[in-house]
């Protein structure tokens, strides 16, 4: 897998604000191979749409991933006739590739994609979009397996496709509803630091994009399509299906193994409200139960191996005192990683100490309950000493837990990182991106605080004026 540098977190979804125009807001990809015949109508459709129905400024890219007939003279005389058509030309083949070159290049905020067959009714591309303007998503794709979803297409492409879904769900515990479509759209920023994880180049280059966009705690926003087949398709299916389940095992393998660095993208993208501090509203308290029961249970389990360790060559109360006390180092230790969320070395040695207090206060329910049943029996028996101390036990883990919650590891809402304050009150500042192939002055930056886009009226659309 690819372990190039990411840039780094993102700040905070927000709505991209409308002002002065400028850069386009919206840059559509057309991938295309060999398709002399069809890219013309392509872009005059979707060109006369987006004029007619979009209201920011666009660009519509065609993205030649090096065919040999006439589609790179075709893309030409586009580029040439129509000030909004910008062409681009690689000379290796590949889907993923072409995205991922043009998308790493482009100064549009959003990002999006269509195939050139057009098979995606365009009436659901302002829907596609609107929630990466908004800052309510960071992706979204068109799904043909929704619901409402009118689709047409014959047998065998939709066993496939249905097919395919399934195993994402069963392999990547994937979400989303269909990784095929290819009608998708992505925030410029989120791109930036997601793209140099994608290592296909061809066909499952969507798949493996979302799976770590879901994993990385994305929101991922998805727009019922209706979707015609195109007959005419040159998609090479078992080829096709053959390269994805390869992709699904490699990128299978990479997650199992830990070798993809998520980390880097373990923080959601947005403004998640889990990060912020509310004064009264206790954060994370059913995560913490179940997390703290996990522990708890698993402490407990190693405490009565530990005991009757001890028990056989010392008595109840020196063996009970030495396992309560190696059994609530590992518990205090277990519990600030995976329960309460402490990470790095700050601040352990006092959490220990506060731990071991707490293991005293356990150390004299389970001492006392071993002396009531020594007083109440001369001789009790090794299976009755340890249900004894299992219930005080119980005891002892509610009360752990509330020290632990409430002194141990406190929810300091007031206290919040530089990180989450940001989450909050900044404005999301787009890196400098790199030089566009397609920019016609090369001299244009990007690196304004915030987009500065135009609204548009439909009836506005001057064809002699670069949007």
């Amino acid at each position: 897998m690819r372990t190039e540098p990411s840039p780094g977190n993102l700040p905070a979804r927000e709505h991209l604000p409308a002002g002065t125009a400028g850069t386009p807001v919206l840059d559509v990809v057309i991938p295309v191979y060999n398709e002399e015949k069809d890219l013309q109508p392509c872009v005059l459709r979707l060109h006369d749409h987006l004029a007619r129905t979009f209201p920011y400024a666009f660009r519509i890219t065609i993205a030649d991933n090096a065919s040999t007939d006439a589609t790179s003279l075709v893309a030409a005389r586009l580029e040439a006739e129509i000030p909004e058509v910008r062409a681009y030309r690689l000379e290796q083949k590949g889907r993923g590739r072409a995205l991922r070159t043009v998308w790493s290049t482009s100064d549009a905020p959003i990002l999006a994609y269509m195939d050139v067959d057009l098979s995606t009714d365009l009436n659901a591309l302002l829907p596609l979009v609107a929630p990466l303007i908004s800052g309510h998503s960071d992706l979204a794709i068109g799904s043909r397996l929704a619901r409402s979803s009118r689709v047409v297409r014959g047998a065998k492409r939709e066993f496939i496709s249905r097919t395919y879904n399934l195993i994402l769900r069963g392999s990547l515990q994937a979400r989303f509803s269909d990784a095929q479509c290819g009608f998708k759209a992505i925030r410029r920023d989120v791109a930036q630091v997601l793209l140099p994880l994608v290592e296909d180049t061809g066909w499952f280059f969507d798949t493996e994009m979302l799976v770590l966009a879901e994993r990385a705690g994305l929101r991922i926003h998805e727009v019922p399509v209706d979707w015609v087949d195109d007959p005419d398709s040159t998609v090479h299916i078992v080829r096709t299906a053959t390269d994805d389940l390869k992709g699904v095992w490699r990128v299978g393998r990479a997650l199992a193994t830990g070798s993809l660095p998520l980390d880097r993208l373990a923080r959601p993208f947005g403004d998640d409200p889990r990060d912020r501090g509310i004064s009264g509203v206790p954060k994370g308290l059913a995560r913490q139960l179940v997390g703290f029961c996990v522990v708890g249970a698993l402490s407990t389990l190693f405490y009565l191996l530990l005991y009757s360790g001890f028990r056989t060559f010392s008595g109840s109360q020196i063996a009970n005192a030495l396992a309560l006390l190696v059994s609530a180092v590992a518990n205090t230790a277990a519990n600030r990683r995976l329960t309460f969320g402490v990470r790095g070395r700050s601040g352990a040695v006092r959490h220990q100490a506060q731990g071991l207090v707490v293991f005293g206060i356990g150390l004299a329910l389970t001492s006392g309950s071993l002396a009531a049943l020594n007083a109440a029996t001369t001789d009790p028996g090794h299976s009755t000493e340890l249900a004894v101390l299992i219930a005080a036990n119980l005891a002892a883990t509610v009360l752990r837990f509330l020290l632990f919650r409430a002194w141990v590891f406190p929810d300091r809402t007031g206290d919040m990182p530089s990180t989450v304050a940001a989450h909050t009150s900044a404005a999301p500042v787009y890196a400098t991106a790199p030089r566009s192939p397609y920019d016609d002055n090369r001299n244009r930056t990007w690196g304004d605080a915030t987009m500065q886009m135009q609204p548009v009226r439909p009836n506005d659309h001057d064809s002699r004026n670069a949007r």
